[in-house]
């Protein structure tokens, strides 16, 4: 493989107004587009992709690639090591099968620099690519605007964290504000929920969006109920959340 010129593309939170004019410009830019196919029950995803795509008039190739599943039976860090470098071998072959050069992008959900790992595998391949940044919306701005809240309170500090480091260490004794990704348990059920204000969001910025909040004591079972309703009608869910000390 010669080295390429990779474009990544942060295309928000499922609307497709949320890509940036220039995100637009490297999808035209662009020889090669890689979109992964993430199983049954997701082609809701796939077709939001294919929609940003056409709108931004590109003329290139789309290659998909299948994604690979993660072993849940290996330590987490090694896992997702192992997990990242099966996806850059798929990015690698699916490039080689597809016999076009010129630049490659990805279309990342979100932005690609947070909380978001497509940076560090256009890294595992071999030789090193170029490597473009085109920041998109994140989901943590989606829910604020979604929520019309500021993410932070007045000279209040704020942290970013996972659903899995808060059920490990719990809400941060130090911290006014954290907004929580990447939950799959609803961590935030074994939180002492006295004085904690909770904003939920789903699907931010997509036409079935759902948005939740109150004091968490009392809507926690709602989310969870919610969640799992979303879940099965849809087959995936994207959300995220903002926890913050009312006190």
């Amino acid at each position: 493989m010669t080295q390429r010129d990779i474009y990544l593309v942060g295309i928000g939170t499922g609307s497709p107004s949320h890509i940036t004019l220039e995100g637009v410009e490297a999808l035209r830019k662009a020889s090669v587009i890689l979109a992964p196919r993430k199983g049954a029950g997701k082609d809701d995803l796939a077709e939001i992709r294919l929609r940003i795509i056409t709108a931004s008039g590109t003329q290139a190739q789309i290659v998909p690639f299948d994604y690979p599943e993660r072993d849940p039976d290996l330590p987490y860090q090694d896992r997702v090591a192992l997990w990242h470098d099966d996806i850059a071998r798929r990015w690698q072959a699916a490039l080689a099968a597809a016999h076009v050069d010129g630049p490659v992008a990805l279309l990342v959900w979100g932005d690609p620099a947070i909380y978001d790992s497509t940076l560090r595998i256009a890294a595992r391949l071999d030789p090193a690519p170029n490597v473009t940044v085109v920041p998109g919306i994140t989901a943590i701005q989606a829910l604020t605007a979604a929520h019309g809240i500021p993410l932070n309170t007045v000279d209040g500090n704020v942290q970013i964290t996972t659903g899995r480091r808060l059920r490990t260490f719990g809400m941060p004794a130090d911290t006014e504000t954290v907004v929580v990704m990447l939950d799959g348990r609803c961590a935030f059920q074994d939180l002492d929920p006295e004085g904690l204000y909770i904003w939920w969001g789903a699907y931010l910025g997509a036409a079935n969006q759902c948005l939740l909040k109150g004091p968490l004591d009392r809507v926690s079972e709602q989310i969870v109920r919610t969640r799992a309703t979303l879940r099965s009608k849809y087959g995936w869910i994207m959300d995220t959340y903002l926890l913050r000390r009312t006190l």
